[in-house]
C-alpha cells in the first residue's frame, strides 16, 4: 500500500521552515470573544464569576463558523468578513479590532475545528485532529497510540496529494530527518508486520473448526 521508490522527498520536506496553517475554504472555525483583555482566561478560582452581573459580562461567546467558497465567514455582530489566507494570529488581530466596536478591551481566541489527519495500517483506521499548528509525524503517531511491535517503524508512509513521503523512525538519525510537519488532509500509513501463519489461522479458522468438529463426530460415530 502506498508504494514509493525513494525517501528524498522526506528530507526535502524537513528542510522547510516551520509555518502556520492559513485559513482556507471549507474550514470551520471556533470563535471565543472575551472582554477586559481576556481576564476570565486567567481566573482559575472563579473570582470573577462570583462578582455577579459584572462577572457575567465576561462569559465568552463560543460557536463554530464555516469559511465559504469565497473565503468569507459570517460572524455575529461584525457580519461577513474575509479571513481566507490569514493565519490564526492574523485573523484574531482583525477580529479583536472589529469587536472593539461593541466591547471594551476585547480578546479573541480563534481555533480550527476541522484540521485532521487519517492514520491507517498497524494502529488501525483513526482520524486524528491537529491540535495545534506545526504538529509533527511523531505527535500524530502518539495520538494514534504509537507504534507497537506489530508495526514497521522503518516504513511509515505519508501521502499528501500526489506526493508520497517515506519515514524511518527506527534510529535517532532517522527521527531527526523524518519527523516531518503534518498538514491537514495527510494520510499516514504504518505498514504492519505480516505473520502469514497467524493470518492464515485467522482467515481459515472457521473452516478448520468445522473440519475438526466433523472429524470428531465421525470418530465418535465409528466407535458406537
Amino acid at each position: 500500500m502506498f508504494q514509493a521508490n525513494n525517501t528524498q522527498a522526506v528530507q526535502a520536506q524537513v528542510q522547510k521552515t516551520e509555518k502556520n496553517y492559513v485559513i482556507q475554504k471549507n474550514d470551520r472555525l471556533e470563535l471565543e470573544v472575551y472582554t477586559n483583555q481576556g481576564e476570565r482566561l486567567i481566573d482559575p478560582n472563579n473570582f470573577i464569576s462570583k462578582e455577579g452581573a459584572e462577572g457575567a459580562a465576561q462569559k465568552p461567546v463560543v460557536n463554530t463558523y464555516l469559511v465559504d467558497q469565497e473565503g468569507l465567514v459570517k460572524l455575529p455582530m461584525v457580519g461577513t468578513i474575509n479571513l481566507e489566507g490569514l493565519t490564526i494570529r492574523q485573523a484574531e488581530e482583525i477580529l479583536q479590532k472589529e469587536y472593539l466596536k461593541f466591547y471594551k478591551e476585547t480578546f479573541v481566541v480563534l481555533k480550527f475545528t476541522n484540521k485532521r489527519v487519517v492514520v491507517l495500517g498497524a494502529p488501525g483506521g483513526q482520524v486524528i485532529p491537529l491540535l495545534h499548528d506545526n504538529m509533527r509525524l511523531t505527535e500524530v503517531l502518539a495520538l494514534a497510540k504509537g507504534i507497537n511491535n506489530d508495526a514497521k517503524a522503518f516504513n511509515i508512509r505519508v501521502m499528501r496529494g500526489e506526493t508520497l513521503f517515506i519515514a524511518d523512525l527506527t534510529t535517532f538519525e532517522g527521527y531527526k530527518k523524518n519527523d516531518i510537519l503534518i498538514e491537514p488532509g495527510d494520510i499516514v500509513y504504518v505498514e504492519p508486520i505480516r505473520r502469514p501463519l497467524l493470518e492464515s489461522l485467522r482467515d481459515y479458522g472457521p473452516v478448520i473448526s468445522i473440519i475438526t468438529s466433523m472429524t470428531t463426530l465421525l470418530v465418535v460415530l465409528t466407535q458406537l
